[in-house]
Order: structure tokens, then C-alpha cells, then sequence
């Protein structure tokens, strides 16, 4: 097999394997309410699983942290925030004292996980469908767009040792979709120009999200975090991103609505 057509051998089962994954999210975040909580709550569990099991965990250990972060994670988004983060976090400690090898990393990527997770929640709960979907296509923007434009143009890498496929082409692309989205939701809703640079920045923090990941591999010596999604192997593998996006929107959303994100 020739180099050109190695470095586009996986891209037919990507695509069959992201496009029904983007359907049934896209089902997803337009039912929202509880359907949208239990989805993404379960999706919080299985990456819990995964990164439990990626960290040597024995089998029982991974599925019962991974079944605590989905019920946690699931019973924050209705309880008043004072009483959710409590147990949000209580599952990541939990983990700290179960796990016998990586026991911080565990920790730390643990709460970013359900922090990512009710931090979704929130962004559809609160600015409703039509500011989750540009989230999601503000990820997803960059994730396809530095895909191609990465094995397109090539250049120098942006971490070789840790994710040796990533370019710095690939990393600029990214954003450059990013700011696309978001200027194309300012042209539709009336949001202010910053609403571009919010955009740039909820990229930057997807591919924080994706670096993170990475490196928690290369350090355990696996390739995938599992091989539930053919060509994209587990959910932390597809959803790394989204995690950084989620996380950063919960950080800094409040005082931005209202202001770029509003839609009154």
C-alpha cells in the first residue's frame, strides 16, 4: 500500500462510523430534556469505563466507576448546583482510591469527564438547542477540518512524540472552521462579532481536550481508549474534544451570557 493511500485507509470507516454517531446526537440534543441528560450521562459512564480500564483497572472496578459516573452525572443536572458538584467530584475520588497505578491522572481526567458532561447539560438546558448545536459543530468543524487540511498540506507536527499525526496545519485549520461556525450562528441569530473569537477559543480547548487524551495513551501504551466505534475506537477517543469545549463553556459561561451567546 502506498503512503497516499495509507494515510486515507481509514477515512471510509470514519466517515460510515461519524455519521451515525452525528444523527444520533443530533437526535439527541433536539429532544433534549431527560432523553439528553440519560444520553449523555450514559456516554459519561462508558468514557469512565474506558479510562478506568486504559489505567489498569480490574474489570469489576471499571464498570462500577463507570456506572457511579453515569448515575452521578445524571442526578447532578437535577439537583441545585451547590449539591452537584459534591457528587460530581465525590467520583473521581472514589476512583483515586480504588485504582492501584495512575491514581492522579485518573483524577484529574475523572473530573473532567463529568464536569464536561453536566456542563453540556447546562448549555442545553439553559441556552437551549440552538447554542449546544453550534458547540457541537464548532468541534466537529474542527476535528474534520484539521483532519483533512492535516493530511492534505502535511508540515511540521504539533507533538510528534505524543500524537504523531497532528500537524500544525491541521491545529490552524481547526480554528479557522471554528471561526466559520461561529460567524455563520452571528449572521443567523444576531450574536455580537465576538461570538468568532468565542468560537477560536472553544476550538482551542476541544483540541486541549484531544492533546490531553493523547498523552494519557502514549503514557499507559495503548492506541485506543477502546474499540466500541469502528475506526475511532472508544468514546474518549471521539468525544476528547468535546469534553475541552464543555469544560471551557462551563468555566467562562456565565458571563457570557448575555452577552456574544444570548439569543434574547
Amino acid at each position: 500500500m502506498s503512503a497516499g493511500t495509507e494515510k486515507w485507509s481509514d477515512l471510509a470507516t470514519r466517515m460510515g462510523s461519524g455519521a451515525g454517531m452525528v444523527v444520533l446526537g443530533l437526535w439527541g440534543v433536539w429532544a433534549g430534556g431527560h432523553i439528553f441528560h440519560v444520553m449523555v450521562a450514559l456516554i459519561c459512564g462508558l468514557m469512565i469505563w474506558e479510562l478506568s480500564a486504559m489505567l489498569r483497572a480490574s474489570g469489576k472496578v471499571s464498570v462500577q466507576l463507570g456506572a457511579l459516573a453515569g448515575a452521578a452525572t445524571l442526578l447532578a443536572i437535577y439537583l441545585p448546583p451547590g449539591f452537584a458538584l459534591p457528587i460530581l467530584l465525590a467520583t473521581a475520588l472514589v476512583g483515586f482510591g480504588q485504582l492501584k497505578d495512575f491514581r492522579v491522572i485518573y483524577m484529574v481526567f475523572a473530573v473532567m469527564v463529568v464536569l464536561a458532561g453536566y456542563g453540556m447539560m447546562s448549555v442545553r438546558d439553559d441556552l437551549g438547542f440552538n447554542w449546544m448545536l453550534w458547540m457541537v459543530l464548532v468541534v466537529v468543524a474542527t476535528d474534520v477540518v484539521g483532519y483533512f487540511a492535516g493530511r492534505l498540506i502535511g508540515g511540521p507536527k504539533f507533538w510528534p512524540r505524543v500524537s504523531p499525526k497532528k500537524t500544525w496545519a491541521g491545529t490552524a485549520f481547526g480554528w479557522l472552521g471554528a471561526a466559520v461556525v461561529g460567524a455563520s450562528f452571528m449572521a443567523n441569530t444576531g450574536a455580537g462579532v465576538q461570538l468568532i473569537g468565542v468560537s477560536i477559543a472553544v476550538s482551542m480547548a476541544s483540541q486541549m481536550g484531544d492533546i490531553a487524551e493523547s498523552a494519557i495513551k502514549r503514557r499507559v501504551g495503548v492506541k485506543d481508549s477502546s474499540n466500541l466505534i469502528p475506526g475511532h475506537g472508544g468514546l474518549l477517543d471521539r468525544f476528547d474534544g468535546m469534553l475541552g469545549a464543555a469544560v471551557f463553556l462551563l468555566i467562562i459561561g456565565g458571563p457570557l451570557i448575555g452577552s456574544p451567546l444570548a439569543l434574547r
